[in-house]
């Protein structure tokens, strides 16, 4: 995901889409614990991710 879609989606989308990666993010670290993960570069793309997303929805919410 980069920038030019995270702006092009509405705001509901960006909320629902914040809330998919974190759910992601929280079973990717569950399953670090049980078993080894194979491509550990997974983390940071979903903390970008959400970090993109997090961004926009405060510009806006700025105005």
């Amino acid at each position: 995901m980069n920038g030019a879609e995270v702006r092009a989606m509405k705001t509901e989308e960006i909320t629902e889409e914040l809330g998919r990666l974190r759910t992601k993010l929280f079973e990717l670290r569950n399953k670090r614990v049980s078993e080894k993960i194979e491509d550990t570069s997974q983390f940071g793309k979903l903390r970008r991710d959400i970090a993109r997303l997090l961004t926009e929805q405060t510009a806006r919410a700025k105005g």
